[in-house]
């Protein structure tokens, strides 16, 4: 059965950081439609002006944080220790767990393009160990499509493989199509799934769909992604609804209130880090 679209979201203009101009597309208005995606922003500028005040240290709990940097860069420091820069084509996957401090700084560049996944991670994860990893291109496949090419950014795709999430399943997929190419995706029939426009039009299941717009599809096998007259760079995610409560105060994402108002007393207290070494 191929999937259909169910719902779109069309990104907005906003900023966060200390200024960074982003497109806020997913956020706590649509918890319950894409679970487990709690956020997506999206960066596209030319001007390093827009983005180069960064994000300065701040605290996260109880999700993963996934950055794809397709053109520009970011450099990633934490309260682990962990000093990262990624570029062109990679991505940071950043477990937040119990909790930890980070910053993300944005070099002035030709372009930058990404965009930035908040997972959400299953109550029994709330609190495991924060930890960071970077996936660099040379563990990026691009797999050569009919007019067009697919990167793996995470897990699986036909016989291929990929970076592996420790705890829910997922696979993301980077997808440029040439103008009227198309590609089927065969899909777990259980499997929440949101594609995101981040260049160009697609049409979804025979629907027309704008740059900078998120779709949630139906239930199905397959989905059927198409190129309009111009080239499209369409992200696939595919993952596992938690279909849990969420408790969002912030960059903190917990179940209950209670355990989002016990995290910020930790915060007031200076007893957030579970882990942590001097940086």
């Amino acid at each position: 059965m191929e999937r259909k679209v169910q719902q779109e979201v069309t990104g907005f203009r906003t900023q966060d950081g200390a200024g960074v101009s982003l497109v806020r597309v997913l956020g706590p208005d649509t918890i319950s439609e894409y679970d487990p995606i709690l956020m997506l922003d999206s960066f596209d500028s030319l001007n390093p002006e827009d983005y180069t005040k960064g994000f300065p240290l701040h605290p996260h709990r109880g999700i993963e944080t996934i950055s794809y940097v397709y053109r520009g860069k970011m450099t990633h420091r934490d309260s682990l220790g962990n000093q990262d820069t990624i570029g062109d084509g990679e991505v940071q996957w950043m477990t937040a767990g119990s909790g930890i401090i980070h910053e993300e700084r944005l070099p002035a560049s030709d372009r930058l393009l990404g965009v930035q996944l908040w997972l959400n991670l299953p109550a029994k994860d709330k609190m495991v160990s924060p930890e960071y990893n970077s996936i660099k291109n040379a563990e990026i496949q691009e797999i050569t499509l009919e007019n067009g090419k697919l990167r793996l950014l995470a897990g699986e795709f036909k016989e291929y493989k990929g970076y592996q999430s420790m705890y829910l399943p997922l696979n993301y997929y980077d997808i440029h199509l040439e103008p009227e190419a198309s590609i089927t995706i065969d899909t777990k029939e259980d499997r929440s799934i949101m594609l995101f426009t981040l260049l160009g039009e697609a049409i979804v299941a025979g629907e027309q769909i704008k740059e900078k717009t998120a779709v949630k599809l139906t239930y199905g096998n397959e989905v059927k992604i198409q190129a309009s007259d111009k080239f499209a760079q369409v992200l696939f995610v595919s993952s596992k609804m938690l279909d849990e409560p969420v408790a969002w105060g912030g960059p903190i994402v917990m179940n209950t209130k209670e355990e989002l108002n016990q995290a910020f007393s930790d915060l007031d207290q200076g007893i957030f880090l579970k882990e942590e070494i001097d940086y």
